[in-house]
C-alpha cells in the first residue's frame, strides 16, 4: 500500500509540475526578440544618473533566456551587457555581466509578468554585494529592466538603473 501511495504521489507531482514548466516556457517566448530603449543608470548611489540608450537581443528556449546587448551613455561611452538564465521548478538562476565585465550571480522567481532576481555582485557595490533586479514585460511590446540597491548611508532602497525598452520589428 505504501508503494502504491508513493507511486501515486510521484505521478501526481510530475503532472503537477508540467503546467509550471509550460507556463515558464510560454512566458520566456514572449521576451525573445530585439529591444531598444532609454533609461538612467547610477554608477554609485549619491551621484547624478547617466542617461543611456540600449539595444538588446533576447533569445529563449523552453527553460532558458539569454540577453546580449550594449548601452551607450555620455555620447561616447559604450558598454556591453549580457545575462543568461535557466529556469527549473519555477526558480530562475544564472549570471549577469554588466559594465564591470565581471559575472554576477542571479537567482529568483517569476511573479506575473516580472522575473524578480536577487543579484550577488562580483565585487562590493554601494557598500555590499547584494541588489535586486527585475525583468518586467509591460504589454506585448514593452520591457523594463530595473535594479534596486540599498543606500549604505540610509538603508533606503534606491533605483540604480531603469531602462525602458520597446520591441523592434
Amino acid at each position: 500500500m505504501r508503494t502504491l501511495l508513493a507511486a501515486a504521489l510521484l505521478v501526481a507531482t510530475a503532472f503537477w509540475s508540467l503546467p509550471a514548466s509550460a507556463a515558464e516556457s510560454d512566458f520566456l517566448k514572449t521576451l525573445a526578440g530585439n529591444w531598444s530603449g532609454k533609461g538612467t543608470v547610477l554608477t554609485r548611489i549619491g551621484v547624478r544618473p547617466i542617461n543611456v540608450t540600449c539595444n538588446l537581443a533576447m533569445a529563449s528556449g523552453a527553460s532558458s533566456l539569454s540577453m546580449q546587448g550594449n548601452c551607450r551613455g555620455l555620447l561616447v561611452v559604450r558598454r556591453s551587457i549580457s545575462a543568461d538564465l535557466t529556469v527549473s521548478d519555477r526558480r530562475y538562476r544564472g549570471t549577469y555581466i554588466g559594465p564591470s565585465g565581471q559575472p554576477s550571480a542571479l537567482s529568483g522567481a517569476r511573479r506575473g509578468n516580472a522575473i524578480n532576481l536577487g543579484v550577488r555582485w562580483a565585487r562590493v557595490t554601494n557598500g555590499d554585494r547584494a541588489a535586486d533586479m527585475t525583468i518586467e514585460r509591460i504589454g506585448s511590446d514593452r520591457l523594463r529592466l530595473q535594479t534596486i540597491d540599498k543606500d549604505p548611508a540610509t538603508g533606503r532602497s534606491v533605483v540604480t538603473s531603469r531602462i525602458d525598452l520597446s520591441r523592434q520589428s
